[in-house]
């Protein structure tokens, strides 16, 4: 006789909604950073997010739990892999973003949630029902028309979406909670980054943290800025389905795409409008079968 199958892990909505709403603002704190050089600013970040973490890690007492990471071998190899590849996406994204590539970005982000939903079923064994395949094969058609309108900037945008992707995926498996992995991670990215800031404090314009209060201010902010967000996804992918996750991953490039038009003047042409559409319509779809999946299964009478 077996036992009652394993619940899908439930909870994690409100901190992928929580993260997603930092994550789709971010851009607003990039141009206001923007003098500063790409990895220059990605370098501060990472030393600013480290004493962030390991304060937390003591305020928490979670020391006990960083140890074990970094003495379970197993772990620890793969937290720097997801070190490494969650550094190479915020090097991609900033640099988009300073670069006035916000479109792309964007973009990038669309793409990941299909990523997300194709790994959730091929490599964890999701299972989608067929309305929520509609919804996915929808958003495909959104993102695609939305993709060849931007084939020029397109390696960028897929760049960031499997590092993303990648990250993600990784943090499924690594068997720790979501502040001492965060805090390994920055450690793995503590040591070249602390390179990058040597180097740009010995070049001729000298490093950007300390040449006035406002942009110094800015750039320590980064720590809780990047933190906060990463600590409520990790929470979220430890208690949601991927697939779902994937989706909900749509809501920050949204946000994006929104800034693009309004505050940084990117144009708004019918190409753009239709993709938009057809991808909000994948999302209320596949959010409307989960509402109603969840409400059949509640009026089950127990077996």
């Amino acid at each position: 006789m077996t036992g009652p199958a394993p619940q899908p892990p439930r909870g994690g909505l409100p901190y992928a909604l929580g993260a997603h709403l930092v994550w789709g603002l971010l851009p607003l704190y990039l141009m206001l950073v923007r003098e500063v050089p790409a990895i220059e600013f990605v370098a501060w970040r990472v030393l600013f997010t480290l004493p962030f973490c390991l304060l937390f890690i003591v305020a928490l007492r979670q020391g006990a739990h960083l140890r074990a990471a970094l003495t379970d071998w197993r772990v620890l190899r793969l937290l720097v892999l997801s070190g490494l590849l969650i550094g190479a996406n915020w090097a991609i994204y900033v640099a988009a973003i300073q670069a006035g590539h916000v479109f792309a970005a964007s973009l990038g982000y669309y793409i990941t949630p299909l990523l997300q939903v194709v790994a959730g079923t091929a490599l964890l064994g999701e299972r989608l029902s067929q309305r929520q395949w509609l919804a996915v094969l929808l958003s495909g058609v959104g993102v695609a028309l939305l993709a060849r309108g931007a084939l020029d900037m397109l390696g960028i945008s897929l760049a960031m979406a499997l590092s993303w992707s990648s990250y993600s995926l990784v943090r499924r498996f690594v068997p720790v909670g979501s502040l001492p992995g965060l805090t390994v991670e920055t450690m793995v990215l503590a040591l070249p980054a602390a390179a990058a800031v040597l180097w740009f404090e010995g070049s001729p314009t000298g490093s950007s943290f300390g040449r006035d209060l406002p942009i110094s201010a800015l750039i320590a902010a980064a720590g809780a800025i990047t933190a906060v967000p990463l600590l409520l996804f990790a929470i979220a992918a430890r208690r949601m389905d991927f697939s779902l996750l994937g989706m909900v991953q749509f809501s920050s490039p949204t946000l994006v795409f929104v800034l693009g038009l309004t505050v940084f003047g990117e144009p708004l042409d019918p190409l753009k409008l239709t993709s938009f559409a057809i991808i909000w319509a994948a999302i209320a779809l596949f959010v409307w079968d989960l509402i109603a999946a969840r409400r059949r299964s509640a009026n089950q009478p127990p077996a």
